[in-house]
Parts: C-alpha cells; structure tokens; sequence
C-alpha cells in the first residue's frame, strides 16, 4: 500500500501522476514500499506512512489524521497546539466549536490537564502528610514532584502532533473522551 509523502493518506487506486485526493499533493511513480524498507510489521507493510517504522509499544497510538480535512488541520494547528497548556484548553473549545481538528486536541489537552490536577491533588496531600511527621522526609517530597515529568512529556508528544497536523492518540490517556 502507498501513502502520501505530505499527508500519510492511503493512496490505493490513485494512479501514478495524479494528485492525493487529500491534499492536493503530487503522487510520485515509486515502486510499492519504495523508501520505506526494512522487514514487514504485524500488519504486512513496510514502515508507517509517510516513513518510519511502526513499533508496537508505548508510543504506538491510534493516528486518526485521515478522519480529518486538510483545510481544518491546517487552519486550525495553532488552536490545537494551545490543547496542551492547562488551562488554556478552554481557548480552542469556545473559539473554534466547529473543528473536528481542534476539538480532537482540546479532548486529549483537556484529559492531559485533568490529569495533571489530580496528580497535584495527590502530591500536595502527600507532602503535607510527609513533612507533618518530619521536616527530614523533604527529600521524598521533591522524588515524588518527578512524577509530572511524564505527563509534561505528554504533553510535548501532544504538542508536537498539533504542529505536524497529526490526531495521533496520546499514550496511555489518548483513548478518554470527554469532548464530542
């Protein structure tokens, strides 16, 4: 199966010199899996689209990219970057209510930042609990504060997909849905 080098889409049946229905973009005469190599992955292709390799694993996620308009992922990427900073997730929700693109990043935004205020709840309970039986326990107080390193990580992965106009699920929280 060929996909598009601009947009990943799936290009069966689209023949050589034509455009990608998607995007517009030219569709190059390349043998079947040119440039992908490697061996085969669970599901018979070479690589994921657009290159690379799909390892299964923490950061395989469901990518719904194609379930989206090219016009709305590239009209609205600023919006569903915003997704990922607290409470600015609250901006794409009210400003954009009709991207499907926007609101796929502000439901995985949204989760991230529930998330993150629980953590805090938790952590803050925990550090109080620790430095009420002793100011020496301070050291796990810091330790245990490591623990929203992970989900700032997520929150880059989440980022970074806004920008490339990817809606590739987050790892781990990416199957919630809050947001229809």
């Amino acid at each position: 199966m060929a996909f598009c080098r601009n947009c990943g889409n799936p290009l069966d049946g689209v023949p050589a010199g034509a455009n990608c229905p998607r995007c517009g973009a030219p569709v190059a005469q390349a043998a079947p899996n040119a440039g992908q190599g490697g061996a085969p992955n669970q599901s018979g292709q070479y690589g994921a689209p657009g290159g690379g390799y799909n390892t299964p694993g923490f950061m395989d996620t469901k990518d719904h990219t194609a379930e989206f308009a090219y016009d709305d992922i590239e009209k609205n990427k600023g919006m569903a970057v915003l997704s990922y900073f607290g409470l600015l997730v609250l901006i794409p929700l009210l400003a954009v209510k009709d991207s499907r693109f926007a609101r796929f990043h502000a439901n995985q935004g949204l989760v991230l930042f529930l998330c993150e205020v629980g953590l805090v709840i938790v952590l803050s309970i925990l550090q109080a609990i620790l430095l009420a039986i002793s100011w020496r326990l301070g050291f796990l107080v810091t330790i245990l504060w490591l623990l929203m390193i992970p989900l700032a990580v997520v929150a880059i992965i989440g980022i970074l997909n806004a920008i490339n106009g990817k809606a590739k699920e987050l790892p781990v929280i990416g199957k919630i849905k809050l947001i229809k």
